[in-house]
């Protein structure tokens, strides 16, 4: 069974409405449905089928997945038939009664970086290039570099956003030292002359304004604004999908 296409890691883009009309967003690899039984050791997830067969699916998300993993819910599945694979099923997205939520957290990475190369995110036009997972030192990578002939390079770091509570999308779900640490490998980059931006991706529909998780992790919450205040950017994004795919819809209010 067929998965996501593959996007090569470095392309030139025209970033013109024509092109951004165009763009559809990603599609869905074919989705089987179950219920939900329970999720544990972060990356499994236990489903009943609908036609009742229980299987161990993959589940694509190292956080805590609060508020998006209850079991009893409807998720749905992608099956892959790659013989080297353990668990063959990948689970992709569940449904929250308010919205689907996507669980898989390669999926941001990956719309957003075909929606800014075909001009879909006007806040990062006018590039020439863009490049996936940049080494920017011995240990770390970024999710995007943008590069032109005539501007700095501009730094991106996606975050997948699936905590919302009382229509407020929240960043982190658990505490994130990693997180912390973007923050601050951004605040380098834009100390030295360049662009840096925190583009947090809601993978859900229901949220009508984004906020650090203060309650969770404050010190995220705190770095975050210093970091702010010295010149890093904040994109905030939710999506528009239903079982055939997805794709960035509007972007979003935040408070900080």
């Amino acid at each position: 069974m067929s998965g996501w296409r593959i996007l090569l890691k470095k392309h030139t883009f025209m970033s013109d409405k024509k092109d951004s009309s165009r763009f559809k967003g990603l599609s869905w690899p074919e989705l089987i449905s179950g219920i939900l039984l329970k999720r544990y050791k972060r990356f499994l997830a236990d489903v009943k089928l609908d036609d009742g067969k229980i299987i161990t699916a993959h589940c694509p998300n190292t956080g805590s997945m609060k508020g998006c993993s209850e079991p009893g819910r409807r998720v749905y599945l992608s099956l892959h038939d790659n013989p080297k694979r353990k668990f063959k099923y990948t689970w992709e997205l569940i449904d929250m009664q308010t919205s689907l939520v996507g669980v898989n957290t390669l999926v941001p990475n990956r719309l957003v970086f075909a929606s800014v190369k075909a001009g879909a995110v006007p806040e990062l036009n006018g590039y020439k290039t863009v490049e996936r997972e940049v080494k920017i030192s011995d240990h770390s990578r970024i999710d995007l570099v943008l590069n032109g002939a005539d501007r700095e390079p501009c730094y991106v770091e996606i975050k997948n956003c699936t905590l919302v509570d009382n229509s407020v999308a929240l960043f982190p779900d658990a505490v994130t030292a990693r997180g912390l640490k973007h923050i601050a490998e951004l605040q380098t980059l834009v100390n030295s002359g360049c662009r840096g931006v925190m583009f947090y991706f809601i993978q859900r529909m229901d949220a009508k304004i984004f906020k650090p998780a203060d309650h969770i992790d404050s010190e995220y919450g705190q770095g975050l604004r210093r970091a702010v205040k010295m010149g890093l950017e904040v994109l905030v994004y939710d999506v528009a999908m239903d079982l055939n795919g997805i794709k960035l819809n509007r972007r979003m209010p935040y408070e900080l």
